[in-house]
């Protein structure tokens, strides 16, 4: 029974508002008054200010101060941004654009103590839901995440930008998401039994495991027709919200593991520069059941990533050779890293196996 009551769950299931809608961006001045915020510092991309142009409301009773980011969510650029805040006396924090930028909004109100506001451009990853920020050094190499005490205040999303985003972006945030039930599956492994909140987190994850294998390939159709579907909204609150709640139920159970590790491994090549963050969880998913010897899992999913286009090999990801797979062993196996917390503990030469065995079951199905 001691071991039953010592589980500790941290839950930040939701924003404290959230919706997605048409002509939702409307709403905001009214939102803002109804909760007495009447200046704000925004913080935004160049490229998702313009994407968002066409939707943003005129706050002509808001005293509003514009940010544009330097393109990272770095300790230098937190630091840039609450000091701005702090100056200001601002009552909250607007973040516009895709993950790092929300990510950035995010760290900058949690360390200026007010409240943050979510208006994702992008559909990428679950960063407008998350209460969390992950943090890159200046080079873009990832150092480590904070997770902060309060939740996100409200996250707005008009679907007609995500809908107009490069095609890319959505299909990033298909492989982040995909990415938690393989994760949060991997986590649950020393529970004596499952909390309903990690039953939630699970639930969660499955449900937008299967959304995403059975809408993604139409969604992404529409989306390059510029229909504005069901299975494009289906996809889009998968990756958001979904997504989302997978982590703020689960906590420690239902967050990141080896597939994220591998990313995180990836920020090191600077052949993989280019590339979204869920471009290269995608392929950190296969790496991971790879390790879990789940050879049927990784059958199963591949053609999938070849119907709509995610990374699968280390051609796909430009890693040259030896070395570099040798890099990601090394970078994946860090002390702080995620895949710690999964039941198995693997060496350099294991990851090395797995990336080895990954390559050689996609040249197995090609054949075939």
């Amino acid at each position: 029974m001691e071991g039953v009551t010592n589980i500790s769950i941290r839950i930040q299931g939701a924003p404290s508002f959230y919706k997605c809608q048409v002509d939702v961006l409307q709403e905001l001045s009214a939102l803002l008054k109804e909760r007495n915020i009447r200046s704000l510092l925004i913080i935004h991309g160049e490229k998702s200010f313009q994407a968002i142009q066409p939707y943003w409301p005129e706050l002509a009773e808001i005293e509003t101060t514009y940010v544009a980011y330097s393109g990272i969510c770095s300790e230098a650029e937190i630091k840039r941004c609450k000091e701005q805040a702090q100056c200001l006396h601002i009552d909250a924090v607007i973040g516009i654009g895709g993950g790092k930028v929300l990510d950035l909004a995010k760290a900058t109100s949690h360390e200026a103590r007010t409240d943050v506001i979510l208006i994702p451009t992008l559909a990428s990853t679950c960063a407008a839901w998350t209460p969390l920020s992950v943090i890159y050094d200046d080079e873009g190499r990832f150092q480590t995440y904070t997770v902060f005490p309060r939740s996100t205040y409200m996250v707005l999303v008009e679907p007609r930008v995500i809908l107009e985003a490069p095609l890319e972006y959505l299909k990033a945030g298909i492989g982040d998401t995909l990415a938690k039930w393989y994760e949060a599956n991997a986590l649950v492994h020393d529970l004596e039994y499952t909390p309903l909140p990690v039953e939630v987190a699970l639930y969660a994850a499955k449900l937008s495991r299967d959304r995403l294998l059975e809408e993604s390939h139409q969604a992404l159709i529409d989306c390059e027709k510029g229909n504005l579907s069901s299975s494009v909204l289906t996809i889009m609150e998968a990756n958001i919200l979904l997504g989302g709640m997978v982590g703020g139920f689960g906590d420690e159970f239902g967050r990141v593991a080896g597939a994220h590790s591998i990313h995180n491994a990836l920020t090191h090549l600077p052949g993989t520069k280019g590339l979204l963050h869920g471009e290269k969880v995608a392929y950190g998913i296969l790496v991971q059941l790879a390790l879990q010897g789940n050879e049927e899992e990784i059958k199963a999913l591949l053609p999938f990533y070849r119907q709509i286009g995610l990374l699968s090999s280390c051609k796909h990801l430009s890693i040259q050779g030896q070395e570099d797979i040798r890099t990601i062993a090394e970078k994946a196996l860090v002390p702080q890293e995620s895949i710690h917390f999964m039941k198995e503990k693997f060496k350099e030469q294991d990851i090395v196996a797995a990336i080895e065995r990954l390559e050689a079951l996609q040249k197995e199905g090609e054949r075939n």
